[in-house]
């Protein structure tokens, strides 16, 4: 518990005190933000914003963990590795992408294959690594199976273990692809992502010391409602990082924005909330907690279906958010509204999750 709440301080700290320094850097350099032509015009007067802050969200999240390392003197176990692996290679792609569009000078950053395969690359390889390590009882960071508030019983390695490998590899980059790009699409307003994931992470915390508390290899032994996941208590910690990171930056996130995280922030944080659903083996159930990410993404996907079919759109635009920005509802009246509505599904969320202990219980 001592090193969640020194993780979550020190990245809060961090990143609270380190992002001022770092909109001077980016002012310096002139690294701003590019407004989409078709977007509200409301926007065009953010032209300019320092981006490519997830940098700082990434700094904070790693010096919260390996800061709270080294005052208790407990090394971080492969489930942090693997968890600060996917986030910051994930981040690297999102800054490539940045970088581009500040170079090039326009609002689009990495061509859409270069992106796919720069998440490929990190998503394959992190896969293959998060079915290594097998700690003294022979678990693994993450496990073949298909998971919703545990392992269920449908197995990928049902042919196998090198057909298990595979599919496990397909569907682990189909979550944190999917993922990353919920977190980017939901980047569109001051505070917005921020928000959100800072409630989801904090989500993750819970779960984490919870299963931490109830696992398969505690004093309790074997039980109906243990939980196998390898790691909990680093679950908890890496998740504490991050809600400290976001809650810096977002200091100076919230409307009106001194900085965006950019693809930076987002895809790292997308890679990062994959990360903690694969590892504590609750990737279904990353669904309902992230739900608003997925309403964001859907919103999308609906405005592009329909109008390929019927050549009308649903929404004035998408994603979600911009729809409501052109039905005149102000910037932080539908922040603060989607930060509810986040809350609204993490409740729903951690209320099954912790119904089927008790029930198996």
């Amino acid at each position: 518990m001592v090193k969640i709440l020194i993780a979550a301080s020190l990245s809060m700290l961090v990143a609270l005190l380190g992002t001022p320094l770092f909109i001077k850097l980016l002012v310096k350099r002139e690294y701003g933000q590019f407004i989409r032509q078709d977007g509200p015009t409301s926007h065009h007067t953010k032209r300019g914003t320092p981006t490519m802050g997830g940098v700082v969200i990434i700094a904070a999240a790693t010096s919260g963990i390996l800061g709270a390392s080294a005052i208790t003197g407990r090394w971080p176990t492969a489930t942090i590795w693997l968890a600060l692996y996917l986030m910051i290679g994930l981040g690297l792609v999102g800054f490539a992408d940045d970088y581009t569009k500040i170079r090039k000078q326009r609002s689009l950053g990495l061509t859409p294959l270069a992106k796919i395969l720069g998440q490929g690359v990190v998503g394959i390889s992190w896969a293959i690594l998060a079915l290594q390590f097998p700690n003294r009882d022979g678990l693994t960071p993450a496990s073949t199976y298909i998971s919703f508030l545990r392992d269920t019983g449908l197995n990928l390695a049902f042919a196998g273990a090198t057909i298990g490998l595979i599919l496990f590899v397909i569907w682990a980059n189909v979550l944190t692809t999917s993922w990353s790009n919920a977190v980017n699409l939901t980047d569109g307003l001051d505070g917005l992502a921020t928000g959100v994931s800072l409630v989801t992470f904090l989500a993750y915390v819970l779960i984490g010391m919870w299963q931490m508390n109830n696992a398969c290899y505690s004093v309790s032994g074997y039980g109906p409602g243990c939980y196998e996941a390898r790691d909990p208590r680093d679950i908890a910690i890496f998740a504490a990082a991050i809600v400290g990171a976001c809650f810096g930056f977002l200091w100076w996130n919230a409307s009106p924005a001194k900085i965006f995280m950019g693809d930076t922030g987002s895809l790292a944080l997308g890679g990062a909330f994959a990360a903690v659903t694969i590892l504590s083996r609750t990737q279904l159930l990353g669904v309902i907690i992230g739900g608003m990410f997925v309403v964001i993404v859907a919103s999308a996907m609906i405005q592009i279906g329909f109008f390929k079919l019927t050549g009308k759109r649903v929404f004035k635009m998408a994603p979600l958010h911009h729809h409501f920005e052109l039905m005149g509802w102000g910037e932080v009246t539908i922040v603060i509204r989607f930060w509810l509505l986040a809350g609204m599904f993490v409740a729903l969320g951690m209320g099954i999750f912790y119904a089927e202990w008790w029930v198996l219980l």
